[in-house]
């Protein structure tokens, strides 16, 4: 499997002529959707989903499929069967690949505000993806597609929550929003400036691929 990164948290996973993307907000260039056979999408904020681009890729691509929430779905509305609705504890096969499903929520930005539904993905036992949130999903994990900076979290809280998934090997997604000074500070605190974890960490630039 290639794992390519794609802007903010977009990633796109190849396997021979399949192309799973993950997350085409409104921080990826369209493009990611090129050549897509499924799309997920793990919740409805605009970085990670844009509604009319999702509309547009359907009516381009006759067998593209969409795998996401409730909320996610709704916003889809008039796309029939093609978008699909899954959620915690649900395993299912898309376009070849075997996807467990994981969380429930976002994590909290303010008290104030409201959480809205967030789903993580594994894929094929090999990459989770967890959307805006922290979700552990209690199986191992090789690849960890790790939030990097958000509103909702602290340095600290990434750390953490990068050894408590203890992956093989963590990326960089979700990190749209950082300029280079940003991202050496955090690169370093979950490298040999930090406290220290279990799991190798690197950030892909846009466009960069990884074999898996």
């Amino acid at each position: 499997m290639e794992l390519t990164k794609h802007g903010h948290a977009c990633v796109v996973l190849s396997e021979g002529e399949r192309r799973l993307v993950i997350d085409p907000g409104a921080f990826t260039d369209p493009v990611a959707l090129d050549g897509a056979t499924a799309v997920l999408v793990t919740h409805e904020h605009a970085d990670h989903f844009v509604a009319d681009r999702l509309r547009a890729a359907l009516e381009a691509t006759p067998s593209l499929e969409v795998w996401t929430n409730r909320s996610v779905a709704a916003a889809l509305e008039g796309a029939g069967s093609r978008v699909r609705v899954v959620g915690a504890g649900d395993a299912v096969t898309i376009t070849g690949f075997e996807v467990q499903v994981h969380g429930e929520l976002h994590a909290e930005i303010h008290p104030e505000l409201p959480r809205v539904a967030n789903i993580g993905f594994l894929v094929d036992e090999q990459v989770f993806h967890p959307g805006d949130a922290f979700t552990v999903p209690g199986t191992p994990v090789p690849t960890l597609l790790l939030p990097l900076h958000a509103p909702w979290s602290r340095a600290a809280d990434v750390i953490d929550y990068v050894r408590e998934v203890h992956a093989d090997q963590a990326f960089a997604v979700h990190d749209g929003l950082l300029n280079d000074t940003g991202l050496g500070v955090l690169s370093g605190l979950l490298g040999e400036r930090g406290p220290g974890t279990p799991t190798p960490y690197a950030r892909l630039a846009p466009g960069e691929s990884v074999e898996l």
